[in-house]
């Protein structure tokens, strides 16, 4: 009897020292009160209680606990008085940055409490450039690396090997582009087709939006009787789309056109080569919407001949991209390719298609 008494008392006192599991309200309640409430009032005398992620190009944004999915944009010159309770890097307009928390003063001067020296500074809001900004690399690179095969054996020999890779390289005031793609295919060790391309640009930008190309084509196709088609070219462009010009569904877009003066030269296997002096025309738009999720794209070159304007070649790319998981893609990209004069024996007009899986990369940094 004094034993079962002695096993009672052990399973009220553990039952007493266990607590209950929070409920997924009390949860949220306590995440809510875990992040940073700084206050922002605007001029109309609205308080509005978050937490400051950003302040740049004159844009407030204020991260709510209660909807955190969704970010509040504050225009700048409407907040009359911010508290921020979290240390984060404030950027004067003449260089200075300061990194703390900050009080509001009055007539909209804030009094940034400056870490690790713990010492105070008055600041006039309208000397702020921004506020805990997303520092970019000096470099970015873009690109993705693609490819597809397929091969039957048995009754039939068929192989079919595809390779696309493009790199872009952008600083400040350069932009590196490269383009390659390599198609095979062979019937029983017969080849039935096999055409190579490579292209290198270089982007000088003169200003925001004007920039200055010069640019290198390469091409090798044994069905057009292509030994080698290469096209030197040199001109003005324009960046009409840039990232973080629209916001929503379109904040990455980009599109950009150039047009120039080329040297035009084709090596053929079986009948004369030519040269001329071309125009070149390009266009490039490229689309990531729902986070990159699916990548709409187009790139095409024209060379009209200034010699003879009945003569021109043509190259388009049109394709989308699917991202899979992280960096890993899935493509599919019809390229045309017109020549208005091709070579003996061999039409004007090649379509490829070609679906391929790779992987994309991207070291743009998003908060």
């Amino acid at each position: 009897m004094r034993t079962c008494g002695w096993v009672l008392l052990l399973v009220l006192t553990l039952a007493m020292g266990v607590p209950a599991p929070a409920s997924a309200e009390e949860s949220a309640t306590a995440a809510a009160a875990a992040a940073p409430i700084d206050t922002v009032t605007l001029k109309d005398g609205s308080v509005i209680f978050g937490e400051v992620l950003e302040m740049d190009g004159g844009i407030l944004f204020l991260k709510n606990p209660s909807n955190p999915d969704n970010l509040i944009k504050l225009k700048w010159d409407d907040v009359t008085k911010l508290v921020v309770t979290h240390p984060i890097p404030f950027h004067l307009r003449e260089g200075t940055i300061l990194n703390g928390t900050a009080t509001s003063g009055p007539d909209r001067v804030l009094v940034i409490h400056a870490e690790p020296l713990k010492g105070t500074m008055e600041v006039p809001m309208s000397d702020i450039k921004s506020v805990n900004p997303l520092i970019q690399p000096s470099v970015i690179y873009v690109g993705n690396l693609t490819g597809g095969y397929s091969q039957t054996t048995g009754n039939s020999h068929l192989r079919n090997a595809s390779l696309l890779g493009e790199l872009v390289a952008r600083g400040e005031l350069l932009r590196l582009t490269m383009n390659v793609r390599y198609v095979y295919g062979d019937d029983s060790g017969a080849i039935i087709t096999r055409n190579a391309r490579a292209t290198i640009k270089l982007d000088f930008f003169i200003t925001k939006r004007f920039f200055w190309f010069t640019s290198a084509y390469f091409e090798n196709d044994q069905f057009q009787d292509l030994k080698l088609r290469t096209a030197l070219a040199s001109g003005p462009g324009y960046q009409w789309v840039d990232r973080g010009d629209y916001e929503g569904i379109s904040k990455d877009m980009t599109l950009y056109t150039e047009a120039g003066l080329a040297y035009f030269n084709e090596d053929f296997n079986n009948t004369g080569d030519t040269s001329s002096v071309r125009a070149r025309i390009s266009v490039k738009w490229n689309w990531p919407i729902w986070e990159d999720s699916i990548t709409v794209y187009h790139f095409s070159e024209v060379f009209p001949s200034l010699q003879n304007m009945s003569d021109v070649f043509f190259t388009m790319d049109n394709g989308v991209r699917f991202k899979i998981w992280k960096g890993f893609i899935s493509s599919f990209q019809i390229t045309t390719r017109y020549n208005s004069q091709p070579a003996p024996g061999t039409g004007d007009t090649d379509n490829l298609y070609l679906i391929t899986l790779g992987y994309a990369l991207d070291t743009t940094r998003k908060r």
